[in-house]
């Protein structure tokens, strides 16, 4: 089948959805138009609960492909597409599961947190699976005896041990878009906006976390902006969440955070969800292709820490200690 596109590209997608009784789940992070057409759009955590919920047949997740992964354990029987398979993530690949895995052999007796961007096989790894939004509330009632190692955000764990007061033993990954942020061009864009606040994302570096005036996940970050009584933001996250935020309020000012000297044209980018298109969106939906699939093995092994997860991150259990048996 060839690669044509037509001309009503918007219609033919809604056409193609409700043909294959599909659900199109779209991150913050994704272009504008995608988001536009989603039927839910959200954070990691929200999204991974409406991958859970969904009584659709098909689930189209416009992300990356960790992401994808995660509706396809909380969903076995749903068919899940990845507009574009190549969509992976700089904190996935800097956490191979092998060297997880010696990691973890050489520290027996701790706990394995992993935030939820890394692969199928890290979770699988973990004793529970944690997202920016809940991840400070899930450390803190991990049984207090039981020293941890947290994979594989570094500037996440450093600003979860400020916040919780427990001792994380770092993995070295990071973010290639929320490392590329400029703390200098932060400073003189402060200096432009001296009325605006800084809203930062935690895995941000920690010198540019010092000058943020609120820190947290992407749904976080949005609550911030739309319940604050000021109208003016500098945003330290990929560029794309400005977009919902003008959404929510339209009257209010939001500047994309700086980033260093030669990175795309001075905000903050991400190439792996700049992967995934309109156009091909559109071809997914048609063709039924690429599929998300995996062994049931590692599903049911990767299945666990994400139940804790969810079950951890439930209202009911709020205060909870947390059980990992």
């Amino acid at each position: 089948m060839t690669d044509h596109i037509p001309s009503n590209l918007e219609e033919e997608i809604v056409r193609l959805k409700q043909e294959r009784n599909a659900v199109i789940l779209a991150h913050y992070y994704q272009d504008e138009d995608i988001q536009d057409i989603a039927d839910h759009v959200g954070d990691s955590l929200d999204l991974s609960r409406k991958a859970a919920q969904t009584t659709c047949e098909v689930i189209v997740f416009c992300g990356v492909r960790f992401m994808a992964e995660t509706a396809k354990i909380l969903s076995p029987t749903r068919t899940v597409l990845l507009p574009d398979i190549n969509a992976g993530c700089s904190l996935e690949e800097s956490c191979p599961a092998s060297h997880l895995a010696a990691w973890r052999h050489r520290n027996p007796h701790h706990i394995v947190v992993s935030y939820i961007n890394c692969s199928a096989d890290v979770k699988a790894l973990s004793d529970i699976i944690v997202t920016s939004s809940n991840a400070e509330r899930i450390i803190r009632h991990l049984p207090s005896d039981k020293p941890i190692l947290f994979a594989p955000d570094r500037h996440l764990g450093a600003w979860l041990q400020k916040q919780t007061g427990r001792d994380l033993t770092l993995w070295q990954g990071g973010c290639i878009v929320h490392e590329t942020f400029s703390q200098r061009a932060l400073l003189d864009l402060k200096r432009k906006y001296p009325q605006a606040q800084v809203t930062a994302h935690p895995e941000c570096d920690e010198a540019l976390l010092r000058h943020a005036d609120h820190i947290g996940s992407t749904s976080a970050m949005l609550q911030f902006v739309t319940q604050s009584s000021y109208d003016c933001f500098i945003v330290a996250t990929e560029k794309n969440l400005i977009h919902t935020m003008r959404k929510a309020v339209p009257h209010k000012k939001f500047i994309a955070a700086p980033v260093q000297e030669g990175s795309c044209d001075h905000c903050a980018s991400c190439p792996y969800m700049a992967l995934n298109t309109m156009e091909k969106l559109y071809l997914c939906l048609r063709d039924g292709t690429p599929v998300i699939d995996m062994e049931s093995g590692l599903m049911n092994a990767a299945l666990r820490p994400l139940q804790r997860m969810l079950h951890a991150s439930r209202n009911e259990n709020e205060g909870q200690m947390i059980t990992l048996s």
